[in-house]
Protein backbone atom coordinates (compact mmCIF):
# COMPACT_ATOMS: atom_id res chain seq x y z
CA UNK A 1 0.00 0.00 0.00
CA UNK A 2 1.35 3.87 -0.95
CA UNK A 3 2.13 6.09 1.98
CA UNK A 4 -0.73 8.22 0.63
CA UNK A 5 -3.29 5.71 1.16
CA UNK A 6 -1.77 4.27 4.77
CA UNK A 7 -1.30 8.44 5.59
CA UNK A 8 -5.46 9.26 4.69
CA UNK A 9 -6.26 5.53 6.91
CA UNK A 10 -4.80 7.40 9.59
CA UNK A 11 -6.26 10.02 10.25
CA UNK A 12 -9.52 9.03 11.34
CA UNK A 13 -7.68 6.89 13.86
CA UNK A 14 -4.80 9.63 14.91
CA UNK A 15 -7.90 11.30 16.89
CA UNK A 16 -9.22 8.84 18.63
CA UNK A 17 -5.19 8.40 19.21
CA UNK A 18 -4.42 11.46 20.60
CA UNK A 19 -7.66 11.73 22.73
CA UNK A 20 -7.21 8.29 24.68
CA UNK A 21 -10.10 6.81 22.79
CA UNK A 22 -8.31 4.21 20.66
CA UNK A 23 -8.28 0.51 21.46
CA UNK A 24 -4.90 -0.94 21.92
CA UNK A 25 -4.83 -2.56 18.36
CA UNK A 26 -5.12 0.90 16.91
CA UNK A 27 -3.16 2.50 19.33
CA UNK A 28 -0.09 0.36 18.54
CA UNK A 29 -0.57 0.66 14.70
CA UNK A 30 -0.74 4.72 15.10
CA UNK A 31 2.32 4.38 17.01
CA UNK A 32 3.90 2.64 14.56
CA UNK A 33 2.93 4.59 11.90
CA UNK A 34 3.92 8.32 13.24
CA UNK A 35 7.49 6.46 13.82
CA UNK A 36 7.92 5.85 10.15
CA UNK A 37 6.10 9.14 8.79
CA UNK A 38 7.50 12.18 9.26
CA UNK A 39 4.29 13.90 7.99
CA UNK A 40 1.79 12.67 10.21
CA UNK A 41 3.97 13.14 13.13
CA UNK A 42 4.03 16.66 12.16
CA UNK A 43 0.44 16.60 12.23
CA UNK A 44 -0.16 15.21 15.66
CA UNK A 45 2.17 17.71 17.16
CA UNK A 46 0.03 20.85 15.30
CA UNK A 47 -3.26 19.06 16.70
CA UNK A 48 -1.64 18.28 20.66
CA UNK A 49 -0.25 22.11 20.32
CA UNK A 50 -3.78 23.50 19.51
CA UNK A 51 -5.34 21.21 21.82
CA UNK A 52 -3.16 22.73 24.32
CA UNK A 53 -3.77 25.81 23.51
CA UNK A 54 -7.73 25.46 23.60
CA UNK A 55 -7.47 24.08 26.98
CA UNK A 56 -5.92 27.51 28.24
CA UNK A 57 -9.22 28.89 26.97
CA UNK A 58 -11.76 29.80 30.06
CA UNK A 59 -14.94 27.90 29.05
CA UNK A 60 -17.68 30.40 28.91
CA UNK A 61 -21.15 29.19 29.89
CA UNK A 62 -24.60 31.42 30.33
CA UNK A 63 -25.11 33.14 33.42
CA UNK A 64 -27.74 31.88 35.59
CA UNK A 65 -30.27 34.38 34.79
CA UNK A 66 -29.43 33.72 31.65
CA UNK A 67 -32.64 30.46 31.48
CA UNK A 68 -34.69 32.92 33.24
CA UNK A 69 -34.94 35.77 31.18
CA UNK A 70 -35.69 33.94 28.31
CA UNK A 71 -38.49 32.14 29.74
CA UNK A 72 -39.70 34.93 30.43
CA UNK A 73 -38.96 36.70 27.08
CA UNK A 74 -41.11 33.60 25.55
CA UNK A 75 -43.82 34.15 27.74
CA UNK A 76 -43.96 38.06 26.93
CA UNK A 77 -44.49 36.95 22.65
CA UNK A 78 -48.17 36.95 22.04
CA UNK A 79 -49.76 33.83 21.21
CA UNK A 80 -51.10 33.78 17.49
CA UNK A 81 -55.17 33.89 17.35
CA UNK A 82 -57.68 32.88 15.06
CA UNK A 83 -56.92 31.57 11.30
CA UNK A 84 -52.92 32.34 11.78
CA UNK A 85 -52.69 29.91 14.74
CA UNK A 86 -53.87 27.07 12.55
CA UNK A 87 -51.68 28.00 9.69
CA UNK A 88 -47.91 27.74 10.51
CA UNK A 89 -46.57 30.21 8.17
CA UNK A 90 -47.17 32.74 5.64
CA UNK A 91 -45.08 30.79 3.45
CA UNK A 92 -47.05 27.44 3.72
CA UNK A 93 -50.07 29.58 2.65
CA UNK A 94 -48.37 31.28 -0.61
CA UNK A 95 -47.49 27.78 -1.58
CA UNK A 96 -51.32 26.25 -0.81
CA UNK A 97 -52.55 28.99 -2.76
CA UNK A 98 -49.64 29.16 -5.87
CA UNK A 99 -50.86 25.19 -6.04
CA UNK A 100 -54.18 25.58 -6.08
CA UNK A 101 -54.20 28.61 -8.82
CA UNK A 102 -51.78 26.26 -10.84
CA UNK A 103 -54.02 22.98 -10.71
CA UNK A 104 -57.23 25.69 -11.78
CA UNK A 105 -54.87 27.20 -14.98
CA UNK A 106 -53.42 23.54 -15.82
CA UNK A 107 -57.49 21.78 -15.70
CA UNK A 108 -58.61 24.99 -17.87
CA UNK A 109 -56.07 24.26 -20.90
CA UNK A 110 -57.02 22.34 -23.67
CA UNK A 111 -55.85 18.65 -23.55
CA UNK A 112 -53.83 16.91 -27.10
CA UNK A 113 -55.26 13.50 -27.68
CA UNK A 114 -53.52 11.13 -24.69
CA UNK A 115 -51.54 13.37 -23.69
CA UNK A 116 -48.86 13.76 -26.34
CA UNK A 117 -47.91 16.78 -28.48
CA UNK A 118 -48.86 17.55 -32.11
CA UNK A 119 -45.55 16.20 -33.45
CA UNK A 120 -45.97 13.15 -31.76
CA UNK A 121 -49.98 12.47 -33.06
CA UNK A 122 -48.43 13.45 -36.73
CA UNK A 123 -45.56 11.02 -36.45
CA UNK A 124 -48.40 8.46 -35.26
CA UNK A 125 -50.70 9.42 -38.55
CA UNK A 126 -48.17 9.27 -41.08
CA UNK A 127 -47.14 5.36 -39.77
CA UNK A 128 -51.02 4.56 -39.91
CA UNK A 129 -50.81 5.90 -43.39
CA UNK A 130 -48.08 4.44 -44.34
CA UNK A 131 -49.23 1.08 -42.78
CA UNK A 132 -52.42 1.08 -44.36
CA UNK A 133 -50.99 2.10 -47.86
CA UNK A 134 -49.22 -1.37 -47.56
CA UNK A 135 -52.27 -3.27 -46.61
CA UNK A 136 -53.68 -1.97 -50.06
CA UNK A 137 -51.30 -2.77 -51.81
CA UNK A 138 -50.89 -6.25 -50.91
CA UNK A 139 -54.75 -6.59 -50.87
CA UNK A 140 -54.93 -5.31 -54.90
CA UNK A 141 -52.08 -7.72 -55.48
CA UNK A 142 -53.95 -10.90 -53.93
CA UNK A 143 -55.64 -12.64 -57.03
CA UNK A 144 -52.19 -12.36 -58.64
CA UNK A 145 -51.12 -14.28 -55.20
CA UNK A 146 -53.38 -16.35 -55.30
CA UNK A 147 -52.96 -17.46 -58.70
CA UNK A 148 -49.53 -17.46 -58.00
CA UNK A 149 -49.99 -19.86 -55.15
CA UNK A 150 -52.37 -22.26 -56.82
CA UNK A 151 -49.71 -23.18 -59.50
CA UNK A 152 -47.35 -23.26 -57.42
CA UNK A 153 -48.82 -26.27 -55.84
CA UNK A 154 -50.79 -27.34 -58.37
CA UNK A 155 -49.58 -31.37 -59.12
CA UNK A 156 -50.51 -31.71 -62.59
CA UNK A 157 -47.70 -29.82 -63.80
CA UNK A 158 -45.22 -32.06 -62.43
CA UNK A 159 -46.11 -34.85 -64.03
CA UNK A 160 -46.07 -32.92 -67.15
CA UNK A 161 -42.75 -33.60 -69.82
CA UNK A 162 -40.91 -30.81 -70.66
CA UNK A 163 -41.60 -30.83 -73.98
CA UNK A 164 -45.13 -29.47 -74.88
CA UNK A 165 -47.36 -32.45 -76.65
CA UNK A 166 -47.75 -32.09 -80.57
CA UNK A 167 -44.55 -29.63 -81.28
CA UNK A 168 -41.37 -31.53 -82.62
CA UNK A 169 -38.10 -30.38 -82.77
CA UNK A 170 -37.13 -28.82 -86.18
CA UNK A 171 -33.73 -29.43 -86.90
CA UNK A 172 -31.37 -27.56 -89.47
CA UNK A 173 -33.19 -27.86 -92.78
CA UNK A 174 -36.28 -29.79 -92.60
CA UNK A 175 -39.70 -28.21 -93.06
CA UNK A 176 -42.05 -28.90 -90.46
Amino acid sequence: MSSTQTCSGMENKLIAYLDGRAKPAERRAVEEHLAACADCRLRAEDFRALWSVMEDLPVLSPSPAFDAALRTKIAKEPALRGFWQWLPSPRLAFAVTALVVMSVWLSSMPRIAGGRNKMEARIEAKATQVTAEADYRMIRDLPVLENYDVLSKFDALSELSDSPVGVTKVGAGQAQ
